[in-house]
């Protein structure tokens, strides 16, 4: 807008000088001169008019794309603002999650330093448990270990929980597990025959509880791991979509900001085209105007002789003539 005012005030310079010029070079016109004068004043004037519609109409595309291009900077930077606040966020799950891996690191250790000893205590169990009878032998010997039996008692209490079965199908059940629970009593009452054997026997479950109680805790700090790890991942996924769309309303921008530049190189062109066909207009009217004068000038010039002659008679002049004589310098 500025750049069109300071043109327009440079084309009222240019066309105070090219009326001065047009009165200097005085010219005859002939009424045919005169006709297509007017003519080209004619054609003229609606070739500016496009140019003055087509001046405004590139204005009004350049301030609506220039319009669109501050929406989509605008839509860029929210875009990768809330980018940055996902990111941040997703860096706090990862400090968390490696935390935790840290933390599950340093239960593994615990853990298998548990087993370990679970492991020597069981073969020193095994050692003192080595001094049964030959009979007490055989009988072990052929009869399931007391590990498979807790199984098996586990699978029928989850089976009689979890299913729907038949009244006989169901007393067959309970008749297992209480034959079960008794071969299990009747072989951990074994297992304990001696004091020192029996003291192992309390030392090794203990163990065995620990040993359980620390793997209990790698599993729950690796599941909580695990969850601040799908966090971060979708804080970061989210992200990623984002960063996408702030691309995307850069591209947007970009094309906008020359689409809009391309308007205004357009509506400085027709504002030029305007400029251009103003100084011709304006010699033409120069012209005119400076012929229009001279015809004056001239019949201005034969009245006042036409007076001074009949001064020079002696006729009584009115005021009028007298000022027609001064302005012709006469008087």
């Amino acid at each position: 807008m500025e750049e069109f005012v300071e043109e327009k005030n440079q084309l009222s310079e240019e066309t105070v000088a090219d009326a001065a010029v047009a009165e200097e070079e005085v010219v005859e016109m002939t009424e045919e001169e005169a006709q297509q004068a007017s003519e080209n004043l004619e054609q003229l004037e609606q070739k500016r008019g496009v140019a003055s519609n087509a001046a405004e109409k590139h204005k009004r595309l350049r301030d609506d794309l220039n319009k669109q291009t501050k929406e989509w900077v605008q839509k860029r930077d929210d875009l990768n603002a809330k980018v940055r606040e996902l990111v941040e966020q997703a860096g706090k799950h990862r400090e968390e999650r490696d935390a935790l891996n840290q933390k599950v690191r340093e239960s593994k250790a615990l853990r298998d330093e548990k087993n370990q000893k679970v492991t020597a205590l069981t073969e020193e169990y095994r050692a003192l448990r080595g001094d049964r009878d030959q009979n007490q032998a055989e009988k072990d010997k052929d009869r399931p270990s007391i590990k498979q039996l807790k199984k098996e008692l586990n699978d029928l209490e989850l089976k009689q929980q979890t299913e729907v079965l038949k009244k006989k199908e169901e007393l067959a059940i309970v008749k297992r597990i209480k034959e079960l629970d008794t071969q299990i009593r009747e072989i951990e009452g074994q297992m304990e025959v001696n004091d020192e054997a029996r003291e192992k026997y309390t030392e090794l479950k203990a163990a065995k509880a620990e040993a359980e109680e620390a793997h209990k805790q790698v599993s729950e700090y690796a599941e909580k791991a695990q969850a601040e790890h799908d966090k971060m991942i979708a804080l970061y996924e989210e992200a990623d979509t984002l960063r996408k769309q702030a691309d995307e309303a850069q591209a947007k921008f970009i094309e906008c900001k020359k689409a809009a530049d391309e308007e205004h190189k357009k509506h400085i062109e027709q504002i030029n085209a305007i400029h251009d066909t103003d100084k011709d207009v304006n010699a033409i009217k120069g012209k005119q105007k400076a012929v229009k004068k001279k015809k004056t000038d001239a019949d201005s010039k034969k009245a006042a002789d036409d007076i001074f002659a009949r001064f020079k008679k002696g006729e009584k002049l009115s005021t009028e003539d007298l000022m027609a004589l001064q302005k012709s310098g006469y008087l």
